[in-house]
């Protein structure tokens, strides 16, 4: 091969090596702190060239609010955990649990993509919440679940992220 050849095929491999390092992502991965978001894990593929169907989420400690959007065709099941102390509710009221996670059950063809609808209200302190995924398929499953590291090399699963940016009050 002559040498723009082979450019061309590292860029397309290095190009495809990006895409397939995307798998869960959020597709809104910037809020404000302390306000309300609402965005969407979107799950690009199965596990191997199998079908997706289970998607498990688990909502970081400093998230007391979260609720999920259903795609056609699935089901949601959430789970809670007692507070340490109740908080306000919007609307009066005093909350005494949390959502700690959210699983949608489907199914999701190998060669198909979805989004995973959140709404949160997220905490007052700005920076990084990593919300742990595990992609489970008709074979297989995928645990979306390391720590992405500022300055560390790309982890082979990394959990989606949420950066919280510092912004003006919120009610």
């Amino acid at each position: 091969m002559n040498k723009p050849v082979l450019l061309i095929a590292a860029l397309a491999a290095a190009t495809l090596a990006g895409a397939a390092q995307a798998h869960v992502v959020f597709t809104q991965p910037n809020a404000t702190a302390g306000g309300h978001w609402a965005g969407a894990l979107r799950v690009s593929h199965g596990c191997d060239g199998s079908a997706t169907t289970a998607v498990r989420v688990e909502i970081p400690e400093g998230i007391v609010v979260a609720r999920p959007q259903v795609p056609a065709g699935w089901n949601v099941a959430i789970e809670r955990q007692p507070l340490a102390q109740p908080v306000p509710a919007e609307g009066g009221g005093v909350l005494t649990e949390r959502v700690s996670a959210i699983t949608w059950t489907g199914r999701l063809p190998e060669d198909q993509f979805e989004e995973f609808g959140l709404a949160a209200k997220l905490p007052a302190e700005a920076g990084a919440l990593a919300f742990p995924v595990i992609q489970t398929c008709e074979q297989g499953e995928a645990r979306w679940t390391e720590a992405v590291v500022a300055g560390a090399a790309r982890p082979a699963h990394p959990a989606p992220v949420l950066t919280l940016q510092a912004g003006g009050s919120h009610h």
